[in-house]
């Protein structure tokens, strides 16, 4: 292509302007992976107070009720095509439903160090969803980078003691199915497309999937004794609705549709390293030089998959 003629004697060469090493989805995404990375305590801590199946209906009822007040307010609510609405709901119906039953049971069950283990496939199993559907191709540097990152994740979550026996089986079980669950939620934002905003995909998923979450945990609501619960496990529910549900999942599925499925799932190896961070610093649990080098194959992953 011919340079730009600015005048009959000379031409100049504008250099193109180099690619930013961090992007604004990045930054994001990194975020997100700080705030779900600290919601397993949050949420292990108010399941001491509340009964599992009343927190995750509570939960997601507040949650479903503030994103369709953001949505309101924001963009409005606008007809959309059968088709759409039916997809939406689907995934509402996986992504949310299922899924919050899935963890918050699941959670319940199980220790937070068997939930870490449990889901540190969930990358690799959306890639493989996203490649196999035609949502997003295999490129060589995620191939590359869910080669360090899944390694490094296990290595961090190797050192907080899992115990996969009999005592935690119905846990492990269901932490497994909503690990499936969010991987099928993340290819099918994808296959959305860019059309609809991520603030009215993640308001419209979580208003659909949120009937099936309150009434499986209705009767768990209605024999709660309010007294039991601890002023902190309320602000640890309210907390847990709104900043890891509504902002966290807005600012996910914004990414999804930006840099893709594969490329997104790919920081949720990051997750581990944010909760071994929290409870050396909050805690004081000293991180061992195998969570040292696991978080360094995290972070080399991470870098290595977001090469063109």
């Amino acid at each position: 292509m011919p340079l730009p003629v600015l005048s009959t004697t000379s031409t100049v060469t504008v250099p193109s302007e180099a690619p930013r090493t961090v992007s604004l989805s990045d930054l994001a995404l990194v975020f997100v992976v700080i705030i779900w990375g600290t919601n397993y305590t949050v949420v292990k801590e108010a399941l001491g107070s509340f009964p599992p199946l009343a927190f995750m209906a509570l939960r997601f009822a507040l949650a479903a009720v503030a994103m369709a007040v953001v949505l309101h307010v924001r963009e409005g609510w606008k007809p959309l095509p059968r088709a759409t609405l039916l997809k939406l709901a689907a995934l509402g119906f996986v992504g949310n439903t299922i899924y919050q039953v899935c963890f918050v049971v699941g959670l319940s069950h199980t220790t937070a160090a068997n939930s870490g283990l449990l889901t540190s496939g969930t990358p690799v199993v959306t890639a493989l969803l996203g490649a196999a559907l035609g949502v997003d191709r295999l490129r060589r540097p995620l191939v590359m980078g869910l080669a360090l990152a899944v390694p490094g994740m296990l290595l961090i979550l190797s050192a907080r003691g899992p115990e996969l026996d009999a005592s935690t089986r119905q846990g492990d079980l269901l932490i497994l199915g909503a690990s499936l669950c969010w991987a099928l939620y993340t290819v099918g934002i994808r296959s959305l497309g860019t059309e609809l905003s991520a603030l009215r995909v993640t308001a419209l998923t979580m208003i659909t999937g949120a009937p099936g979450v309150v009434l499986i945990g209705l009767p768990s609501v209605m024999d709660m004794k309010l007294e039991s619960i601890s002023p902190g496990a309320w602000s640890g529910m309210v907390y847990s609705a709104l900043i890891p549900l509504v902002l966290a999942y807005s600012v996910w599925n914004r990414s999804v549709q930006a840099v893709g499925s594969s490329r997104t799932a790919i920081y949720n190896s990051g997750t581990p390293l944010v909760a071994a961070t929290t409870a050396w610093l909050v805690r004081g649990e000293q991180p061992t030089w195998v969570q040292a080098v696991g978080a360094g194959l995290v972070i080399s992953g991470v870098l290595v998959s977001r090469r063109r």
